[in-house]
């Protein structure tokens, strides 16, 4: 069977089909599923000898499983990481990313742009265990340099935030956070690890939903912590180990098919949200678009910098609230009401009444986040009947 040499030095469309697979004794082609939640020795000593670390063996599915690795390889080619874990869900990549390397008495650093259970790991789980937490305006570099001008061990940041499509100067926060003391914990879900490589801008770990474009199928739950092989084995690999927000291996299978086309996706949506994003500016109806590529993104050149595509995600405001929002919503007849996103399917959410709607009205009012802001998805259907779904929807608006 043909063994690839060097899988680093492959290009990342070939990276997704081909990266991290081991194939059984009997040559399969498609990736195996080994769904098993248990292995077993040739003997009593091989087992003695695998749980002290003096042979490797695959011991329990919570710690470890060949389909679970093949995926967990797979995304640290494309992400360009030393090493990586795969977990349960998105929040629970998130979640063991920060507990694994923090203890009491110690101060964290987030952006105030969060996702709304983010936000509630940051604002009121941590404080619980005595560490100390404080928020900035993620685009505000100012706030970044005072509230880093004091020891802090971890910090985290997603961008493009979710819903309001912020961006994060990288480079800089990670400059700043390094300088006291923190690793930096991105969450890229928005940019997808086609679009953007926190690493090579200075962050230490890296976070992804799989469940939203890895998946793209509206299937599974899945997560992946990435970054240096030395703080995942050491610090992170307890953790979970001991935890147990252990990947199904049937997810991990459905996510290792997701990646196969994920460049192909995800690069097909993104053009569609950007003509999208153009046509929602041209409506009388829309008060506010926001998407990285547009000429009206106060961020766009740092964008444009730190990606490569402005993503698959617009937000956009109607001027009438709630109501006029609920009343677009309701005349989608192509476009879902669903939280999900990064799907094969369009898909579009009222943040204020769904995924942020724990966050205080204040602390909504300072993200940005109004009651007539809409969060759209973009998936892969022709991008006019998308336009003429939305156009019906805004027009009904006028009756």
């Amino acid at each position: 069977m043909p063994v690839i040499k060097n899988p680093k030095a492959l290009r990342p469309a070939t990276q997704l089909v081909h990266g991290g697979t081991m194939r059984s004794q009997y040559g399969e082609n498609a990736e195996a599923l080994f769904l098993t939640s248990g292995f077993v020795y040739d003997n009593a000593e091989q087992a003695e000898a695998t749980f002290k670390g003096e042979v490797e063996h695959y011991q329990y599915t919570r710690f470890g499983n060949p389909t679970v690795n093949m995926l967990e390889q797979r995304l640290a080619l494309l992400e360009g990481a030393e090493a990586c874990i795969a977990t349960a869900t998105g929040m629970a990549a998130v979640s063991s990313s920060m507990l694994c390397h923090l203890k009491t008495g110690d101060r964290v650093v987030a952006a105030r742009a969060l996702f709304g259970s983010c936000h509630w790991i940051v604002s009121t789980l941590l404080p619980r265990y005595g560490i100390e937490t404080v928020f900035v305006d993620g685009a505000d570099l100012a706030q970044w340099r005072e509230a880093l001008a004091t020891p802090t061990q971890l910090v985290l940041l997603e961008t493009p935030s979710n819903p309001m499509l912020e961006i994060v100067d990288l480079p800089a926060v990670a400059k700043l956070s390094h300088a006291a003391g923190a690793i930096v914990v991105v969450d890229n879900v928005f940019a997808t690890p086609l679009h953007q490589h926190p690493l090579e801008m200075g962050a230490d770990v890296v976070v992804y939903s799989c469940t939203k474009h890895i998946d793209g199928q509206g299937r599974v739950l899945g997560g992946a912590v990435l970054g240096r092989k030395q703080w995942i084995e050491e610090v992170l690999q307890p953790f979970t180990r001991n935890t147990g927000p252990a990947l199904s291996p049937f997810n991990a299978w459905l996510l290792l098919k997701g990646l196969e086309t994920l460049s192909l996706r995800v690069d097909a949506a993104s053009r569609s949200a950007e003509a999208l994003a153009h046509f929602l500016e041209t409506r009388s109806e829309v008060s506010k678009v926001w998407y990285p590529t547009l000429a009206s993104h106060p961020q766009r050149e740092l964008a444009m910098r730190q990606m490569s595509s402005g993503g698959t995600l617009v937000t956009f405001e109607l001027s009438g609230g709630k109501a006029e929002a609920f009343r677009f919503l309701n005349a989608l007849s192509l476009i879902a009401i669903s939280n999900n996103l990064g799907d094969s399917k369009s898909l579009i959410t009222h943040p204020a009444t769904t995924t942020h709607m724990r966050l205080a009205v204040e602390e909504r009012a300072r993200l940005g986040i109004t009651e007539g802001a809409l969060r759209l998805s973009v998936g892969l259907e022709d991008v006019a009947d998308l336009t003429e779904d939305l156009s019906q929807a805004l027009d009904a608006l006028k009756r």
